[in-house]
């Protein structure tokens, strides 16, 4: 692993895992994560969060190496989720002395994790805008519940304009892996915290009047260059706007016939002009990228294929991920295919009136077993009025 500087008083202790291959045992991971874990040097020393268990022997290297015979004054607790809270046991135990920070929400879910000796007497509650000193450096608290546990909180530190940014600002993948930032860091985002727009944005206001130099967050590379790209990549993710103009094609097929019909769909929008284009097989893809590019582009066209009365099931449960993660402000085109009683646009509408300001263009095009000339004339009337012709709100 590289080594990761942040500053000389600042030491990166945290740990590449990339033996995991489900984060939250449903997310790929195709190049790992990153448990990241910091210390601060000073007259008080304070580790920021620990890692998960799977990591215990590589960070307790790291820290005791850093720490050079010194103890640990302060736990700061950002986040209570194991795979950053794993070793909270392991420190409380070990320097027997050491206060853990944390609000009101951390101590009453700790106890759920670990029972720690003489809590009540270690334990240190901050509010809102609470400082703490350690000496040259000084650590400020800014709640951030459901950013995305209730306990949440992210950590200032005015001397060196650090923000230590609990799972706001992560990605997935280790960071000895070079991979572009904005695509795993997407993925993560609309995956993990996508659901709480409305609190990562109250969370933004928060931190915009703050001057920050660097940005540390529990997965994922330290952050030092154009800060601006990253927190506007936030703001445009949690406000639920697009961020991109394009087409993701959802589809769901049984037999193939509907994959024709994308596939000819593809060749009408490259017609068009159109030239971000996914097209995703729900039957065989990582769902997780799934939702990610629908929230990336600013239309949809979902294409399914009818089973038992309903839907063909891998669609079914991508709009019910969909709805779940808070889907909204977007225009989506309907494609259904049946051989005898064609049902699927039908449930499709049923999951998309649940979700905010979506609107839905006609015509929903009706593919009977196998595409037609008048089917394909239908979808090319549907992309015309996608690109800006007649929207029909649901």
């Amino acid at each position: 692993m590289r080594k990761i500087e942040i500053s000389s008083e600042i030491k990166y202790i945290g740990v590449d895992d990339k033996t995991l291959d489900l984060f939250e045992s449903q997310y790929v991971l195709p190049n790992g994560i990153s448990y990241n874990s910091y210390l601060i040097k000073d007259e008080k020393n304070v580790v920021m969060d620990t890692v998960d268990k799977r990591a215990t022997d590589e960070w307790k290297e790291k820290l005791e190496k850093n720490l050079n015979g010194e103890k640990v004054d302060y736990l700061v607790i950002s986040h209570l989720e194991p795979d950053h809270a794993g070793n909270i046991g392991y420190l409380a135990e070990k320097y027997p002395e050491m206060k853990l920070i944390g609000n009101e929400k951390t101590f009453q879910m700790l106890t759920q994790f670990f029972n720690i000796e003489k809590l009540e007497e270690r334990k240190i509650i901050v509010k809102e805008g609470n400082e703490i000193n350690l000496g040259k450096h000084t650590l400020q608290f800014f709640m951030a519940p459901m950013v995305h546990w209730p306990e949440v909180m992210v950590t200032y530190e005015k001397q060196e304009k650090i923000l230590f940014s609990a799972d706001g600002f992560g990605k997935f993948g280790a960071l000895d892996t070079d991979e572009d930032w904005a695509c795993e860091a997407r993925r993560y985002y609309f995956n993990i915290v996508g659901k709480y727009g409305m609190q990562v944005q109250a969370l933004l206001k928060k931190v915009a009047t703050l001057e920050i130099k660097t940005i540390c967050p529990l997965h994922g590379p330290i952050l030092k260059e154009n800060l601006e790209y990253y927190i506007n990549k936030y703001d445009t993710w949690s406000s639920y706007k697009p961020e991109d103009q394009g087409f993701l094609i959802a589809y769901a097929s049984i037999h193939g016939y509907t994959k024709q019909a994308v596939e000819k769909l593809v060749e009408i929008l490259k017609e068009k002009g159109v030239e971000k284009i996914v097209a995703t097989d729900l039957s065989r893809c990582d769902f997780a990228e799934a939702i990610e590019d629908a929230f990336r582009y600013d239309k949809m066209i979902l294409a399914a294929a009818s089973y038992n009365t309903g839907i063909f099931p891998p669609m079914e449960q991508f709009l019910n991920h969909l709805q779940s993660k808070n889907y909204q402000n977007r225009t989506i085109g309907i494609i259904e295919n049946g051989s005898w009683a064609p049902s699927a646009a039908k449930t499709m509408k049923s999951i998309i009136e649940k979700m905010k300001n979506i609107k839905t263009c006609n015509p929903t095009v009706t593919i009977i077993s196998k595409m037609n000339n008048e089917n394909i004339e239908n979808m090319k009337k549907l992309v015309d009025n996608m690109l800006g012709g007649e929207n029909n709100e649901i």
